[in-house]
């Protein structure tokens, strides 16, 4: 990360014009409010958008190996991974592509424009206060590549008032170290939080291969990275703030297409957003949001000194204004702005390309039912002008019941790589555009029990597929799906239990989508015993496909963790996760016709962290 953008980024601080004091900071604590759905933040119940919420108290109690792990817990969402941590992570959506989901960190674009997928599988927990994760397209709010839905990772904020430490340390199997620390603290009108973070692992071995160098060695991963979040009050109307977060190291991996001997990987992930917000009238809300990031890979081995490269460098603004009517009206309306720029060895046709989109929504919560309308123009300077809206009607039925009807386009414009890549990069590739129709049933069936039901469909056309010749090609697709999230009590246990049933169809020939599966579900149980807590983790999967003819098969899978906790003094917390507690061998992706990439088997942790006030 350039020193010079980053003090760019905090010199326009004072010069913003602009929103409510720490509205959207103070939401970032509370597991009853979201801020994705409408890039605003509300209650969660007024939200019409499917959305899935992860506290900085939820990932403390439910110990994910790390966000690939914690996204298993979210009805819809599907992971595949080349073998393990710090391996290549995609995210599928309710049966869409890892592309065709926007990932935001702290409100801005993050990852790779020549792949079109983000890099999470480099995102230390430890670095992270909150994840959203919006199911369904929302490109009349985001604009392109919200076809499956939106994740929003919010990285560390300040714990309150006062100054307060935070030192952890765990170690495990594997050659595994994990060690962080950080300092928080503040007072009415500034808050700020300052971490840091080391991960180191040798590994394993991250392929089934037998007989060459592919199966002999262990692939380490080491990421080290450092996150600072400040923001203040200047008055009642007026705040400001910035988010930093900058993540750098090295993967080691098989390579199973030319079979290099050790070859590895460095790499770069990093954003700073800036913002300000004014609360410019009792009904006007203005807010500015200023960001940069970039995602960076360089991959070399052993043996050679001519790596190759492919660096994106992501530029945004926002200008969004809400203004509430009355209670029950409120508009947003907005401006965006987004530059990608790709340098790297390969040879791009094109690298760099701009995208401005003007956008109104129009929200009515009323006793009886409520309604949401959006629109949004995108122009493109490489595909021209988009047109997207969303429409949804909310109906509550009695205090306990809500029925939501929703439609929403999407539309997600091509990656370098798919138009220029050599050997199978397609100039002529049309851009993604999807229609989705989607039922939810929200249900309070008792105090401590609530249902989240959706049943819904969404078409896409000319989605960007892989063929089995290596070229790519549009495609018409067709995704039914439904799935469940039920939590409730159980013997004074916290339970949740998520449920997905999709069918993933390309249209023409009626072959499964690649790499999902049909079926996938998982259940969380945790108790809380005094100052000793324990729970447990089941997930479950069906049966896939790795190519699109659906002749080779992907089996499916089933796992058992285990967890506790111990809260030996008010600020020393001893913690201990065991992952795959059977042993099971399984892989979520081939690299032929036999052979995958090892997930995790049997994985033991042991952690303590330290919170002092100082």
């Amino acid at each position: 990360m350039k020193l010079s953008r980053l003090a760019l980024a905090v010199a326009l601080l004072p010069a913003a014009n602009l929103y409510a004091a720490d509205k959207t900071e103070e939401a970032l604590k509370l597991s009853d409010s979201v801020i994705t759905a409408n890039r605003t933040a509300e209650d969660r119940k007024d939200s019409t958008a499917a959305v899935t919420v992860f506290t900085r108290a939820d990932i403390d109690r439910l110990q994910p190996v790390n966000v690939a792990d914690l996204l298993t817990r979210v009805p819809g969402v599907q992971i595949q991974q080349s073998g393990g941590r710090g391996s290549t992570t995609g995210v599928f959506i309710r049966g869409t592509k890892t592309a065709q989901t926007l990932v935001l960190i702290d409100g801005i674009r993050v990852g790779s424009a020549s792949s079109g997928g983000a890099s999470l599988q480099h995102l230390n927990l430890d670095q992270i206060e909150r994840v959203e994760v919006l199911r369904g397209a929302r490109s009349a709010v985001y604009g392109s590549d919200a076809i499956g839905g939106v994740i929003q990772i919010f990285t560390r904020r300040s714990a309150g008032e006062g100054l307060q430490g935070r030192v952890r340390v765990a170690a495990g199997n594997k050659g595994v170290w994990e060690r962080s620390a950080g300092i928080s603290g503040g007072d009415q009108n500034t808050r700020f939080n300052l971490s840091a973070s080391l991960d180191e692992m040798t590994g394993f071995n991250r392929t089934t291969h037998k007989g060459d160098s592919l199966a002999s060695d262990h692939d380490a991963y080491r990421n080290k990275a450092i996150s600072f979040s400040l923001s203040h009050a200047f008055n009642e109307q007026l705040s400001a703030g910035i988010n930093v977060l900058d993540q750098r190291g090295k993967t080691e991996y098989d390579d199973t297409f030319l079979k290099i001997e050790k070859p590895y990987d460095k790499f770069v992930a990093s954003s700073v957003s800036t913002f300000a917000e004014l609360q410019v009238t009792d009904h006007l809300a203005s807010r500015l949001e200023l960001g940069h990031s970039e995602d960076k890979q360089r991959n070399l081995d052993k043996l050679s000194d001519d790596p190759t490269s492919f660096n994106t460098y992501r530029e945004s603004a926002a200008w969004l204004n809400t203004f509430t009517v009355n209670e029950q009206h409120t508009v947003l309306a907005g401006l965006d702005y987004s530059k990608d720029k790709v340098r790297s060895t390969t040879d791009f046709e094109k690298d760099s390309r701009w995208n401005k989109a003007v956008f109104i929504q129009h929200s009515y919560k009323g006793d009886i039912f409520g309604t949401e309308l959006g629109l949004r123009h995108d122009k493109n300077q490489q595909f021209g002008s988009e047109n997207t809206w969303n429409a949804a009607l909310s109906l509550p039925v009695g205090d306990a019941n809500e029925f939501i009807f929703s439609y929403a386009e999407g539309f997600r414009a091509p990656t370098f790589n798919d138009l220029y890549y050599p050997m199978y990069g397609t100039p002529g590739l049309k851009a993604e555009k999807s229609k989705s129709y989607e039922l939810q049933w929200r249900s309070q069936l008792a105090d401590t029990v609530r249902l989240e039901t959706s049943v819904y469909q969404n078409k896409v056309r000319d989605q960007i597929q892989y063929q089995t010749d290596k070229t790519l090609k549009n495609v018409q697709a067709r995704i039914n799906g439904f799935e469940a999230a039920l939590q409730h009590e159980i013997f004074g246990a916290q339970a949740s239990l998520n449920l997905s049933l999709i069918d993933p169809r390309e249209r023409k020939k009626g072959h499964q989508l690649v790499r999902l599966a049909k079926r996938t579900l998982s259940y969380d149980l945790d108790k809380q015993l005094g100052a000793f807590g324990v729970g447990g983790t089941w997930r479950v999967a069906s049966k896939s496909f790795n190519d699109t003819n659906n002749d080779v098969k992907i089996a499916g899978f089933g796992t058992m963790d285990l967890r506790g906790s111990w809260q030996a003094t008010q600020d020393l917390g001893v913690d201990l996760r065991l992952a795959n507690i059977f042993d099971k061998g399984y892989t979520r992706a081939l690299y032929d016709s036999k052979n995958g990439y090892r997930e995790d088997r049997f994985t033991v942790l042991l952690g303590m962290t330290w919170t002092p006030n100082l």
